[in-house]
């Protein structure tokens, strides 16, 4: 099963859900899995490597990845029986590369925030993705979202986005997302992630990889 973690907009939370997903997946569901780092940044790639140099075990392997050697690795990785395959995707879309690797999706997960920017590249980024590949489920993911502010356009923009997919629990904001690395999910996080986490696994990713 491959899974897409992407939206347009810079600093939506594309890595962080990332690592979510991947120590989630690797450490409390005990699932086999590889994560490709498309980002330009490679912020995973680096905590990957910090992990390495400090001697900590590795749940799973993180391996950078550009456009053009896309293709090859996939199917490299797709030999490996019952392997889960996690893409944190690039942060722009303007890119004829791109078209294998939502082709390749059977799930594909979108971080954003309610403010009228990450909306707007949210919705393209829904708009350009089920254009390329209607087959797969797309997930909103509200994320970073403040509890003491209250989003006055929220029932409207989940409305919208109902229409190319399902809104998902939100993610609180917590400064504790920056101690997040490759190996661990600080204890202080899990109560803000657990719901949405297990709302993905149990009704979206279980499923698929049982049939």
């Amino acid at each position: 099963m491959v899974i897409l973690i992407g939206n347009q907009k810079g600093g939506a939370g594309k890595s962080t859900l990332t690592l979510l997903l991947a120590n989630y997946l690797s450490l409390v569901r005990r699932r086999k899995l590889t994560v490709l780092d498309m980002d330009y940044q490679q912020s995973i790639v680096t905590k990957y490597e910090k992990a390495k140099v400090l001697e900590n075990p590795e749940p799973y392997e993180v391996i950078p990845c550009d456009l053009k050697h896309f293709t090859v690795l996939l199917e490299a990785i797709r030999r490996r029986k019952g392997e889960l395959v996690l893409i944190d995707l690039p942060g722009k879309m303007d890119d004829d590369g791109l078209i294998p690797v939502f082709l390749s999706a059977d799930l594909i997960l979108c971080p954003f925030n309610y403010d009228e920017f990450s909306v707007d590249s949210t919705l393209l980024f829904a708009m350009v993705t089920q254009r390329i590949n209607n087959r797969a489920t797309l997930l909103f993911v509200p994320n970073r979202i403040k509890t003491t502010v209250r989003y006055e356009t929220k029932e409207q923009v989940d409305a919208v986005l109902l229409r190319f997919g399902k809104v998902c629990p939100a993610i609180a904001d917590r400064v504790d997302f920056q101690r997040l690395s490759t190996n661990e999910t600080p204890a202080i996080v899990l109560p803000v992630v657990l719901p949405l986490l297990e709302h993905v696994y149990e009704k979206y990713i279980l499923g698929e990889v049982l049939s």
